[in-house]
């Protein structure tokens, strides 16, 4: 179970955020680039909770599950078409399943020590955690205010198109020179998202590379205040 977590209050927390750190990477990391978040959103708990599994690449890090489980060779960065490479995330449907026995019980704890719903949740992720992060809003019962993917992809679509549960309304924020997610991977999300049913808005961050940057998160910000 999750034991390790970073969490900011300010004000009285009317909504809850949660930020999830993605591969090779931890909540340390992640929370010297949350200023922005920290500086404008008023009224909120931002937690960023620490992923119990150590990264099978790089001991010091984590990661919400193997990504060599189902992709052995990290094909999915090299092969040519965006076909090939959804192929392998509709493999993660275990290990995402895994993420969320792990999550979903952090988050509703969190929840109730603030006195708060699922629809005061506004869930958030890089990378390997915006994948998580949509596979829950996607599949908890209860729909959560909003969902934001920071260079994510909507790995286990499959699965999600016959199982999804939830319709969250999702900030798509990708940069299009990303070196590891391909930029593509943005609007192949959204079509499955619409095709779910969800409302989605996009952006696009210019000469962005995978990472998380002060543009994206002000993006973020100002979709999470108008909510």
């Amino acid at each position: 179970m999750i034991s390790e977590e970073i969490v900011h209050v300010k004000g009285y927390p009317r909504q809850l955020v949660v930020f999830l750190h993605g591969y090779i990477d931890s909540a340390v990391f992640l929370d010297k680039k949350l200023d922005v978040f920290y500086d404008r959103l008023n009224d909120f708990a931002i937690h960023l909770p620490q992923s119990p599994l150590v990264c099978e690449i790089h001991e010091n890090n984590r990661q919400w599950y193997s990504m060599h489980r189902f992709d052995p060779n990290d094909d999915r960065k090299l092969v040519p078409t965006l076909e090939e490479c959804v192929a392998f995330y509709d493999r993660m449907t275990l290990g995402l399943r895994q993420a969320y026995d792990h999550l979903v019980p952090y988050i509703e704890q969190s929840l109730a020590e603030y006195g708060l719903a699922w629809k005061d949740l506004v869930l958030c992720g890089f990378s390997q955690g915006a994948m998580v992060a949509l596979y829950i809003a996607l599949m908890y019962p209860e729909k959560m205010k909003a969902v934001v993917s920071f260079s994510g992809i909507l790995a286990g679509a499959p699965y999600l198109a016959k199982h999804a549960s939830s319709r969250p309304e999702t900030l798509l924020i990708h940069g299009n020179d990303d070196n590891l997610i391909r930029f593509s991977a943005r609007d192949f999300t959204r079509q499955k998202l619409e095709e779910l049913g969800c409302k989605v808005q996009t952006a696009t961050i210019e000469g962005g590379r995978h990472m998380i940057t002060p543009e994206a998160l002000s993006l973020a910000v100002d979709f999470i205040r108008r909510l």
